[in-house]
């Protein structure tokens, strides 16, 4: 079905010509809204004009006025220079950091400066109000390791502080942590908001940021003069643009597939994103080439390109061509998709999208993944293995397809990333960390999906739809069969039951959205509906088995646990939050997802910090369930129902983490949320 249309694509691809892409784009300082995007953004299209390839760049706003769905634009920023240098004492005098030699050195958004002299106020990582008690910033420079946004709000904005200087350090143990990183530069950013008191800052290594601190400490306990620093930093802020490359292959209709990956980032970012932008400058080039040749039929669907500014480039094209989202089929997200697994640990991931868009596009991409990767090696000239780390996970987010996936926009779109990677979002995501061969497997992949859409019919949505109904078959046993080794292992009678609840609620809902999956193959192919019928009925039939041989043994488990019969789990009264869930229904007040930080200046000072210090101790709980919990409101589900929808998908359950979620939507604009008991808002 798909075997000699990868062998064509493999073919042509080329990792190593991707690899050379990279080192191209690696040159350009490419932050969101600035001339070195700008010019990496012109460099792209050059790149396609060349190859015969139909690509313009598309601008849009940057400045505090412009949104897109809820998503705030912010101005076009420009830096020359930046350097901060260390005066007192004048034994240890010396350059700290220099935008020049090292882009991460300066944070990024940097306010100007001419030549100020200021002294260094030590904070450990000056996120708590209590930290600057006894401590004057004023017109001085703090050195932290903490969240930067909320260092800036407690000492710049609040205490006036002049400036900050930064020695953090990302940590994924057991991957990496900060020792591992002595002499990088993590890449930081101020983002501005209405109100914000503007400042600068520079970023130092680890290693300098231990000498520095030992050196303030040693200054302050022999009753020396603090430290001082000078710090230059040529810079402006100002209504701007922003640009998105978009290059398109027609098809025979208006449909398409899009693939997109997020262009910008410092200097060099060669796997963040070089390394997507790189992958997708090729599979222009590859289609260009095997279209112009023949060795590929011009497709049912066209198929989109997009080089976005991360996820804000992606809301200003998304909510400016509503006409063209209605049309696009199915898509892939290319993040991070070309490095060394040697040097930088991480593992091949296919990200699949939310249950909420349930979609063919997972497994579909699973399943030409496994072809590629699943016959590289044998051990003792059996048994086929992959020589790569490789898996599927659930969503998580934190890219471009974050927007595309949510059924408010309606694009089903996985992601294809390496992750961990020991290098993300420091200096030393450099082009030697690049693997062509990477490249080449991966781009490669992404190519022959989004070809395989775009070519697509009834033929094979068939093919597809079996494909899908083995993979959720061997889903669905394993859920079951987790649930049964948890049942064996049971001593009473309510954690029975309560097993018996869980796997019951679960394969029910995984039989559902199976259901809603099938049905997404009519896109592809419109006259399959009897076919696709024929499958939904097969799932819930498998769905129904299931659940009867799990009941079966549960109920020898039962009487092996002395019980005549499985009995109910008994249900405790719900607490004051599940009952507050179920009196409350959010609504969107526009498509799209939303993310409440950049409204957070919509609080007035003490709801920003009350909503800090709860955060703050709901923070993994909050990040795993409040993005996902967004994509089921529809306006007629309950907190309640979506509680018991993320439960479902996640395997979390926390009724005020998700009223407080909806509650801060709704205080900073960005949802609705009204009462089922009164109507009101």
């Amino acid at each position: 079905m798909f075997k000699d249309l990868q062998k064509t694509i493999m073919a042509e691809y080329s990792g190593v010509r991707a690899k050379s892409d990279v080192a191209e784009l690696a040159r350009f300082h490419r932050i969101q809204a600035s001339p070195g995007f700008r010019a990496a953004a012109n460099h792209v299209r050059g790149v396609l004009n060349d190859l015969g390839v139909t690509a313009e760049v598309l601008r849009f706003p940057a400045d505090e006025r412009t949104t897109y769905w809820g998503s705030a634009q912010f101005q076009e920023w420009d830096a020359a220079a930046g350097t901060l240098y260390l005066l007192n004492p004048e034994d240890q005098a010396r350059k700290l950091a220099d935008y020049s030699e090292i882009k991460t050195s300066l944070i990024q958004r940097s306010a100007p400066v001419d030549g100020v002299e200021a002294e260094v106020i030590l904070l450990e990582d000056g996120e708590e109000q209590a930290e600057y008690d006894g401590l004057d910033v004023t017109g001085r420079v703090v050195m932290t390791r903490g969240d930067i946004d909320r260092v800036r709000d407690l000492a710049v904005n609040q205490r006036g502080a002049a400036g900050i200087l930064f020695d953090g350090m990302h940590e994924s143990p057991p991957v990496y942590q900060r020792i591992d990183h002595p002499d990088l530069i993590r890449y930081t950013s101020f983002w501005w908001r209405p109100g914000d008191r503007s400042c600068w800052g520079f970023v130092v290594t680890p290693r300098v940021g231990e000498d520095l601190r030992k050196l303030i400490k040693g200054q302050k306990a022999a009753g020396k003069p603090p430290l001082r620093v000078r710090a230059n930093v040529t810079s402006h802020l100002y209504d701007g643009e922003m640009e998105v490359v978009s290059a398109s292959f027609p098809g025979e209709t208006q449909e398409e597939v899009v693939v997109v990956a997020h262009l910008c980032h410092p200097q060099p970012s060669a796997n963040d994103n070089g390394s997507g932008s790189a992958a997708l400058v090729e599979m222009a080039r590859s289609l260009s080439r095997l279209l112009q040749a023949n060795r590929l039929a011009k497709p049912r669907r066209g198929i989109r390109l997009l080089w976005v500014p991360e996820m804000t480039g992606t809301f200003a094209y998304l909510a400016s061509n509503p006409e063209r989202v209605r049309r696009m089929v199915a898509g892939v997200n290319l993040d991070m998709v070309g490095e060394n697994q040697d040097l930088c640990g991480g593992v091949f991931v296919i990200e699949s999208p939310p249950e909420a868009m349930a979609s063919f596009a997972p497994d579909l991409l699973a399943c030409l993944r496994d072809e590629l990767l699943g016959g590289k090696a044998k051990l003792a000239g059996i048994g086929p293995y992959s020589p790569l780390r490789h898996a599927v996970t659930p969503f998580s987010g934190g890219s471009d397809h974050y927007v595309f996936s949510d059924p408010s926009v309606g694009v089903p779109m996985p992601m294809l990333i390496q992750w961990p990677d020991k290098f993300w979002h420091t200096s030393g995501d450099t082009l030697d960390k690049v693997d062509p061969r990477m490249l080449g497997l991966v781009g490669g992949l992404a190519t022959t999906y989004a070809y395989f859409i775009a070519s697509a019919g009834d033929r094979e949505a068939k093919w597809l739809g079996q494909e899908m109904l083995a993979r959720y078959r061997m889903r669905l046993a394993h859920e079951v069969q987790g649930a049964l080794t948890d049942a064996l292992a049971s001593t009473s009678a309510a954690e029975l039951a309560g097993i018996k609840r869980r796997v019951d609620r679960r394969v029910q809902f995984v039989a559902q959205i199976q259901k809603e999956a099938f049905g997404t193959l009519l896109r592809l192919a419109p006259g399959v509906a009897e076919f696709v019928q024929g499958l939904q009925r097969t799932a819930a039939s498998v769905a129904a088995q299931e659940l009867t041989n799990a009941a079966e043994v549960m109920l020898s488990r039962a009487r092996e646990l002395g019980l005549s019969a499985l009995r109910a789990e008994v249900k405790s009264d719900p607490d004051e939050w599940e009952r507050r869930a179920a009196s409350l229904v959010p609504g969107r007040l526009f498509p799209s997802p939303v993310s409440p930080g950049a409204y957070l200046h919509r609080l007035s000072p003490k709801e920003r910090e009350e909503w800090y210090q709860w955060h703050r101790q709901h923070r993994s709980e909050y990040g795993a369930v409040s993005t996902v919990a967004d994509y089921w409101v529809d306006g007629q589900r309950t907190v309640a129902d979506i509680a018991d929808l993320v439960e479902c998908e996640t395997g979390r359950r926390d009724a005020q983490v998700l009223i407080r979620h909806f509650e801060l939507l709704r205080k900073v604009g960005l949802m609705s949320l009204r009462s089922v008991d009164t109507g009101s808002s």
